[in-house]
């Protein structure tokens, strides 16, 4: 495994040669997820849209590329690790295992609501 690959597009956080896979682990605030932990802020209202937009934009652009490329991609979002909605670490692990031995070209990992 590779942390932070440069040489793949986004700097998965973790990238599995072996399962030609990568692992973001995204941040709901600074990639703009729809869950309630994000809250889009009150000042700079513009620059934070901007910012978060030009972030999602690049999430896609990257994962569209590594995709091409023949790479598989998970994204484990901030809520399922934290907050009240938190997924158990163990459900998660899981969920990142099985989907590794599948075929399946995406996965999505939220907290619940």
């Amino acid at each position: 495994y590779r942390l932070h690959n440069r040489r793949l597009p986004g700097r998965p956080d973790l990238a599995l040669a072996k399962y030609k896979a990568v692992i973001f682990v995204n941040g709901c605030f600074w990639h703009g997820h729809g869950c309630p932990a994000f809250k889009w802020p009150k000042t700079r209202q513009a620059f934070w849209r901007d910012k978060i937009g030009g972030n999602r934009d690049r999430d896609t652009a990257n994962q569209a590329r590594l995709q091409e490329a023949g790479w598989r991609c998970a994204v484990v979002w901030e809520c399922a690790l934290r907050g009240k909605g938190r997924r158990d670490l163990s459900d998660v692990a899981d969920a990142l295992a099985d989907w590794l031995n599948s075929s399946s070209p995406t996965l999505e990992i939220t907290g619940t609501p």
